[in-house]
C-alpha cells in the first residue's frame, strides 16, 4: 500500500482527521525536501496518527498578532533529529502545517510582504517595504530570522537583522528608529523549549491591530504551498546587520524609564538579576549598572540556551524560575531579585520583607506599585498637575487588577481599559500620537521632541501616556517604543526599591500603604491546559457554552451581571468602542468578579479572578487579607470545576 493510500485508509478508519489527510496530501504534492518526505513516511509507517493529527489538522493559525506553536514534535523523526549537540537543537523544525517551520514561516513572510507593499501603494508611497527582524535564543530562532530576511529581500524588500539575539522591546523601538514599515520578532516568549513564534509589528512599533491584522491574515492564508519552495535556502546578500549603534540607541531611551536618578546614589541598592538563559542580560545589566546598582547576575543562567536547562519553565511569573536568583539573594543579602523572560518583554521580581525573607510579587502587585510611585513622582516633578488631569492616562487591560483603576481615580487621571494583549495599549498610544500630530504644524518630529515637552504638548492637544501595564508581568514607562519592556521595567522597579529603601521601608510595607489608601485587592488566575486538536475543541466548548448558557451562581454566590464582549458594545474611557472578542466578565453578588477567555498564545483556557474589600485601619489589614483569600480560594475551585465540566460536554 502506498503512503497516499495509507493516509486515505487512516482517514476512512477515523484514525486521521479529514483535514489532516487533506493537508498531508497537499504537503506531499508540494515537492518537499527529502528529509521532510522521509519524516512524513516514518510517521505514517509507525501509524503515529495522533502526532500526524496534531501536526496537520490545520494550518498554524496566523492570528491577529502572528503565530506561535511547536517547532519540535511530541514524536520526533530520525530525519528531523541530529543538529547541534551543544544546544540540543534538531537538524530541522518538525514537518507539518500546524507547526512553526520553514514552510509556515515563509508563508507568513510572503503574506506580510504582500500586505505591506499593498498598503504602501495605497498611500502612494514608492518606498521598498522595509522590515526589521529580531530573534531570541530558542531552537531555530537564528535560522528563522535569516530565512525571513532572505525571503523578504528576494521579494524586493529591505531587511535588517541583528548580529545576535535581541529582546522584543528593542525590535519595537528599532521599527520606529529605522522608520521601517513593519517588524518581526522570532520568539515564543516564556513558552516551553519546544515552541517558537512569529510576532508581527507595524510602522508605529506596536503589534498589528485592525485593520492591518485581518489584512495580513488574509494575505498569509492566500499563499499556496507551491510558492514556498524557492525560498527554502537562505540568501543573505543585501540584508543589513544591526549591532552596537542599534543597541546604544535603544539603551538611550530605555534609560529614560528612571524618573529620579538621585535615589540610586542614596540607596546603594543590591540587586540579583537573572535573564533565565534569555536575552535580558544584553540590556538590563548595563541599565542597572549605569544607574548605580550593585548587580550580581545568576552565573549559571547568564548564557543564552534554547533548552532553558536550569528551569522547568523560563517564566518569571513562576517561583521555581526564580529559585536560583532567590538563593543568591539570600546568600548575598540583596534587596531585590529582578528576572526577565527569554525575549525580555516581561519582568518578575522578589523583594526582601521586614522579616528578612525574599517575597515574590505578582504582576498585578508590581504594576500597582509602579503606577502609584510614578504618578506621585510625575506630580512632584511638575509634569502633571497636583490635582491630576483628564488629559493624562494610565492604560491597562480589563484582566489587570482593579487596584490600578482605583489608583488612577485617586490621582485624578484617566484610566483606559483594553482587551488583553499589549498591542491594544500600543493602539491607544498611536491614537494619542496621531491626535497630537494633527494639531501640530507639518513636519512635526514626534520622536525628536524632548520627552518633557512632548508630555506638555500631549496634555494640551491629546492625552499624555503615563504608564501601561498588564497582569502578565508586562510594563511600559513611556511611548518611545510600543510594547512591554522587561529591561526598562527592571530599571523602573529598581528605582522604586531604592526610593522605598531610602524611606527606611520594605517594598511589602509600601504595598500595605497602598492597600490602606485604596483598599485591599487580591487576584487569582486559573489556567486549564488542553493540547492538540482535541484540546482546541474543549476550549471552544467552554467559550461557546459560556455564551449560550452563562453561569447563574457559584456555590451560594449568585451571578449579578454577565458581560459578553463578543456580543455587547463596550466603550473605553475615551468613548472608543472596544473590538468584539470572546471575553466574558462575570460580576458576582458579593462584589467579586472574574474574566474568562481563551489564551491567544498558548493552548489553554484562562480565568482571572478579582476581589477587593475596604480597609478601616492598619490593624484591620491582616484580617481583611485572610478573609478575602479564603473567599477567593473557594470561588477558584468552583469556577475551575464548572469550566472542566463544560469542556467535557
Amino acid at each position: 500500500m502506498s503512503m497516499s493510500e495509507r493516509i486515505a485508509a487512516a482517514v476512512q478508519a477515523g484514525q486521521l482527521l479529514p483535514t489532516a489527510g487533506e493537508n498531508l496530501t497537499a504537503f506531499l504534492s508540494a515537492r518537499l525536501p527529502a528529509w521532510a518526505e522521509e519524516s512524513i513516511a516514518e510517521l505514517v509507517s509507525r501509524e503515529a496518527w495522533s502526532e500526524l493529527n496534531d501536526r496537520f489538522y490545520r494550518f498554524l493559525e496566523f492570528g491577529t498578532g502572528g503565530m506561535r506553536g511547536r517547532t519540535i514534535g511530541v514524536v520526533s523523526t530520525v530525519a528531523e533529529a541530529g543538529g547541534d549537540a551543544a544546544t540540543g537543537s534538531p537538524a530541522h523544525a518538525a514537518i507539518g502545517s500546524n507547526v512553526l517551520n520553514d514552510f509556515t514561516l515563509i508563508r507568513a513572510v510572503i503574506g506580510l510582504h504582500r500586505y505591506t507593499a499593498r498598503y504602501l501603494a495605497g498611500r502612494g508611497d514608492p518606498a521598498r517595504p522595509r522590515l526589521v527582524i529580531a530573534h531570541d535564543v530558542r531552537h531555530f530562532s537564528r535560522h528563522f530570522s535569516d530565512l525571513a530576511a532572505s525571503t523578504w529581500t528576494q521579494l524586493c524588500g529591505e531587511a535588517f537583522v541583528f548580529d545576535g539575539p535581541r529582546p522584543t522591546p528593542q525590535l519595537s523601538f528599532s521599527v520606529r528608529w529605522l522608520k521601517a514599515h513593519t517588524g518581526v520578532v522570532i520568539t515564543a516568549s516564556h513558552n516551553p523549549p519546544h515552541d517558537n513564534g512569529f510576532k508581527a509589528y507595524f510602522d508605529d512599533g506596536g503589534q498589528v491591530v485592525p485593520p492591518h491584522d485581518q489584512g495580513i491574515v488574509a494575505e498569509v492564508n492566500a499563499v499556496p504551498l507551491a510558492e514556498l519552495g524557492r525560498f527554502l535556502t537562505p540568501r543573505l546578500e543585501g540584508v543589513t546587520t544591526l549591532g552596537r549603534e542599534a543597541d546604544d540607541a535603544y539603551l538611550a531611551v530605555a534609560s529614560k524609564a528612571a524618573l529620579d536618578a538621585g535615589v540610586f546614589r542614596q540607596a546603594k541598592l543590591k540587586v540579583v538579576f537573572t535573564n533565565i538563559h534569555g536575552t535580558g542580560a544584553v540590556h538590563s545589566l548595563p541599565l542597572l549598572l549605569h544607574a548605580g546598582c550593585d548587580v550580581r547576575p545568576v552565573p549559571e543562567q547568564l548564557e543564552g540556551d534554547p533548552r532553558f536547562p536550569t528551569v522547568k519553565s523560563p517564566n518569571p511569573e513562576n517561583a521555581a524560575a526564580l529559585a536560583r536568583a532567590v538563593a543568591l539573594a539570600e546568600s548575598t543579602g540583596a534587596d531585590v531579585v529582578l528576572a526577565t523572560d527569554p525575549d525580555a518583554d516581561r519582568m518578575g521580581c522578589a523583594v526582601r520583607n521586614r522579616a528578612g525573607q525574599m517575597e515574590l510579587l505578582t504582576g498585578n502587585q508590581i504594576g500597582s506599585l509602579l503606577a502609584e510611585y510614578r504618578l506621585t513622582k510625575y506630580k512632584e516633578l511638575g509634569w502633571i498637575p497636583r490635582a491630576g488631569s483628564p488629559r493624562a492616562a494610565i492604560i491597562k487591560t480589563f484582566v489587570t487588577t482593579q487596584l490600578q483603576d482605583a489608583i488612577g481615580r485617586g490621582h485624578g487621571v484617566k484610566v483606559i481599559n483594553t482587551l488583553t494583549g499589549f498591542k491594544w495599549i500600543a493602539a491607544k498610544m498611536r491614537g494619542y500620537e496621531e491626535q497630537l500630530r494633527a494639531a501640530m504644524p507639518a513636519g512635526f518630529d514626534y520622536d525628536g521632541t524632548p520627552f518633557e515637552e512632548r508630555a506638555r504638548l500631549l496634555q494640551q492637544h491629546s492625552t499624555f501616556y503615563l504608564f501601561g501595564t498588564e497582569e502578565s508581568y508586562g510594563y511600559l514607562p513611556n511611548d518611545y517604543l510600543r510594547d512591554k519592556d522587561g529591561n526598562s521595567a527592571c530599571l523602573m522597579f529598581a528605582e522604586l526599591c531604592a526610593w522605598v529603601k531610602g524611606r527606611g521601608l520594605t517594598v511589602p510595607e509600601y504595598l500595605d500603604e497602598v492597600y490602606l489608601k485604596y483598599g485591599f485587592y487580591l487576584e487569582g488566575v486559573i489556567n486549564i491546559y488542553y493540547e492538540g486538536a482535541s484540546g482546541s475543541a474543549k476550549i471552544k466548548r467552554i467559550l461557546d457554552t459560556y455564551r449560550s448558557s452563562p453561569p447563574k451562581a457559584f456555590g451560594d454566590v449568585a451571578v449579578a451581571r454577565f458581560q459578553d464582549f463578543g456580543r455587547e458594545e463596550v466603550f473605553d474611557a475615551d468613548g472608543e468602542r472596544i473590538p468584539r472578542q470572546d471575553l466574558y466578565i462575570v460580576t458576582l453578588a458579593n462584589g467579586y468578579s472574574f474574566a474568562a477567555r481563551g489564551s491567544g498564545t498558548e493552548p489553554k483556557m484562562k480565568f482571572y479572578l478579582f476581589a477587593n474589600e475596604r480597609v478601616g485601619s492598619a490593624a484591620d489589614l491582616p484580617a481583611v487579607k485572610a478573609r478575602v483569600r479564603a473567599t477567593l480560594d473557594r470561588l477558584n475551585q468552583l469556577i475551575e470545576a464548572d469550566a472542566k465540566a463544560r469542556a467535557e460536554g
